[in-house]
């Protein structure tokens, strides 16, 4: 996730001080990594000294003074140009799980033990995140379903490879 073109993003709802936009973010993308106080006054310093924010405002209190951030207009570009360029897709050629079973092939380890434990923890997390979504407002709904549809497909996987470990280990072992 680009933290400075969601913080900008955050922005165009108008001007705001930096501990505003960490309780937006946590509120919107951060339940299971909310970001730290510093990583937003450091983005926020980037994004300032490449033009895309501007300081609207300086507040005087008890600590430290607080800055009001606003978008400039490169800062909409840019938020726009970031949201017409799609995502590139994960294919997971380099995957650790694969990676995995073809050392224990080789070592002579159980791969099958492997992909069981691994198909438990798959369907430890899935359950933990039904019942997240269970509870959880439309955005947690959907966080949750692209999270769960990325475990099924591991699963599949998990399934296929179980059922070629003979044919992968003659492969493998050669």
């Amino acid at each position: 996730m680009s933290i400075g073109h969601t913080l900008l993003g955050l922005l165009e709802s108008g001007p705001q001080h930096g501990y505003n936009l960490k309780r937006a973010f946590d509120d919107s993308f951060g339940h299971d990594r909310p970001l730290h106080y510093g990583q937003v006054y450091s983005t926020m310093s980037r994004l300032l000294k490449n033009g895309l924010v501007e300081v609207d405002g300086i507040e005087a209190g008890g600590g430290p003074e607080r800055k009001r951030y606003a978008i400039t207009e490169a800062g909409i570009t840019d938020v726009e140009r970031w949201l017409a360029q799609p995502e590139k897709p994960e294919p997971y050629l380099q995957s650790t799980l694969y990676t995995k079973v073809v050392i224990s092939l080789l070592t002579g380890r159980s791969a099958a033990d492997l992909l069981d434990t691994q198909r438990a923890e798959h369907l430890r997390l899935m359950r933990v995140l039904t019942e997240r979504k269970r509870h959880g407002d439309l955005s947690d709904q959907l966080i949750c379903d692209h999270a769960l549809f990325h475990l099924e497909a591991d699963l599949r996987w998990l399934e296929l490879t179980a059922a070629r470990l003979d044919k992968l280990a003659e492969e493998v072992r050669r």
